[in-house]
């Protein structure tokens, strides 16, 4: 079985070293040993430290991170697998989910659910789904691609199922969101893009957040649609549209200064001579 040394890991998860031997001491994961005594990381410890890596890209301090990660491997038995788990950031907080209700890692005090739910599929989206066969998430997810032009409620019908054999896969929630914004379903889309960061927190959430910003501005929630962009560029600072989205709601919103520190920094990623970015997905 292939494992991992700690520069491998530091380098793969972008996580420090500090914190990563923190996690160690805090037996939230439970490396092996070389042969000269060094750490070696199994591919279920990398899984576990990749929560740790979601928790730093929501912008958690890294203090909380493995204190939290540590009272939640004290507070459960030590035969219960923390790979089971998910664990993610709401707000300031490191919040855990088994299946049942959600609680606080760092007081194991239960939360209201909060998740946002997805709302039921219309019935054209029902009918297309009726007797349709088992197949794999990635065979949905291409039958869904092939069938947005010709039949969009089958289209949606297919990714919904790709989303159900592969909730943490961000390729179907991606599609079917534009889907769902073309279609003016702006409030189903931004509940799905919700449903999806759950799911998939890390680097892989930021075109996430960039089409919950989008689907924010559709509803003319437009703070919430800046913080959508601005949880983009933490994750993506390369991410030029979401510079020019964000400038673009700053400036109507009368913040002049903020939105030339946003068109600047696009400027920058895109070059002077660039046309205006799309609002939509890049």
């Amino acid at each position: 079985m292939q494992t991992y040394t700690l520069r491998d890991v530091a380098g793969l998860l972008g996580l420090s070293r500090s914190v990563i031997l923190r996690l160690v001491a805090s037996g939230f994961v439970k490396p092996g040993r070389g042969p000269r005594r060094e750490y070696r990381f199994s591919f279920p410890d990398m899984v576990l430290l990749r929560t740790a890596q979601g928790l730093q890209a929501a912008q958690i301090p890294p203090r909380r991170i493995v204190r939290s990660l540590r009272r939640l491997r004290e507070s459960l038995p030590e035969q219960m697998p923390l790979a089971g788990l998910r664990i993610a950031a709401i707000g300031n907080e490191v919040v855990v989910r088994d299946g049942g209700k959600p609680w606080q890692a760092d007081s194991g005090q239960l939360l209201f659910d909060f998740e946002a739910q997805v709302p039921a599929a219309p019935e054209a989206v029902v009918r297309s789904l009726r007797g349709t066969p088992a197949l794999p998430a990635e065979d949905w997810f291409r039958r869904g691609v092939e069938l947005e032009r010709s039949d969009p409620a089958g289209a949606e019908a297919a990714y919904r199922r790709a989303i159900e054999g592969a909730p943490k896969s961000p390729d179907a929630y991606l599609n079917l969101g534009v889907l769902l914004g073309e279609a003016g379903r702006h409030a189903e889309a931004a509940a799905l893009y919700r449903q999806a960061l759950w799911h998939c927190p890390g680097p892989d959430g930021a075109l996430l957040h960039f089409n919950l910003g989008v689907a924010l501005e559709d509803l003319q929630q437009f703070d919430a649609a800046i913080a959508a962009y601005d949880a983009c560029l933490a994750l993506d600072p390369t991410m030029a549209d979401a510079h020019f989205n964000a400038a673009r709601l700053h400036d109507r919103l009368g913040r002049e200064k903020r939105a030339i520190r946003h068109y600047s920094a696009y400027r920058r990623l895109r070059g002077p001579n660039e046309p205006a970015a799309p609002r939509s997905r890049p």
